[in-house]
C-alpha cells in the first residue's frame, strides 16, 4: 500500500459548514483514464490471483473492504451514471469507522467520476475523482465534500461531529491514498485480460 505521505492532502471548511477533503495522488503508472472508466463499470466481477479467484472489490483494498454489490443497474443491465453501489468497508480495519452506504453514480467518463450519498434524496456526501492523463500514466485528484449545501453552518458541524469526525476523516484520507494507489499494481493486467476493448 502507498503511504499517506505519497499524496498531497488538504481539509477545507466551506462557508456553510461543509468540509472538503482533497487528495492529489501520485501518478498511477501504466493506468489510463479508459482503464479507470472500465474499472468503475466492472467492479462487481472477480479476478484471479495466484491461481485463486477473488472479488475485485476485495483486491482493491484487501484490508478495509468488506462487501460490494450493485444495488441498481441501468435498464440495459450495464453500469453507468444512474447506477447505485452498496459498499461496506471499515476504514483502517477499524469497525468504529464502519461505512455502510449506497453510492449513487452521478457521472462517469474519461475525465472522472462522481458518486453521492443521498439518504432520502438529500446529498450529504459527494466523492469526486478527476482523471488527468500524464506521461506514463494517470493522476487521480480525489475530493470528498461532507455536509448539505446551503444548510446552517451549525447543523453541518453537528452532523460532521456525529457521523464523520476528524478521526474518521483522517482515516478516509489514508484509505483513499491506499485504495487509489493500489490500482496500478493490478488494473493494467486486469484490463488487458478481461476488457476485450469494452468500456
Amino acid at each position: 500500500m502507498k503511504p499517506l505521505s505519497s499524496a498531497r492532502t488538504q481539509e477545507t471548511v466551506l462557508p456553510d459548514g461543509r468540509v472538503r477533503l482533497h487528495i492529489e495522488h501520485e501518478v498511477l503508472r501504466g493506468v489510463t483514464p479508459q482503464m479507470l472508466v472500465w474499472w468503475w463499470r466492472n467492479l462487481s466481477g472477480e479476478m484471479e490471483l495466484n491461481g485463486r479467484s477473488y472479488a475485485r472489490y476485495l483486491i482493491w483494498h484487501p484490508i478495509d473492504h468488506i462487501h460490494f454489490e450493485i444495488a441498481k443497474r441501468l435498464p440495459d443491465g450495464s453500469v453507468g451514471p444512474g447506477a447505485v453501489f452498496h459498499i461496506v468497508e471499515a476504514l483502517g480495519a477499524d469497525m468504529q469507522n464502519l461505512i455502510d452506504a449506497r453510492l449513487h453514480l452521478r457521472e462517469l467518463d474519461e475525465k472522472g467520476a462522481i458518486v453521492e450519498v443521498r439518504p432520502a434524496g438529500l446529498t450529504v456526501a459527494q466523492i469526486r475523482g478527476q482523471f488527468l492523463p500524464k506521461e506514463g500514466g494517470t493522476q487521480v485528484i480525489s475530493s470528498m465534500t461532507l455536509g448539505v449545501a446551503g444548510w446552517w453552518t451549525e447543523l453541518n458541524r453537528w452532523m460532521l461531529d456525529r457521523f464523520f469526525p476528524r478521526s474518521r476523516r483522517n482515516a478516509w484520507l489514508k484509505h483513499s491514498v491506499e485504495e487509489i494507489g493500489n490500482l496500478q499494481f493490478f488494473l493494467p493486467d486486469l484490463y488487458a485480460r478481461y476488457s476485450q476493448g469494452k468500456t
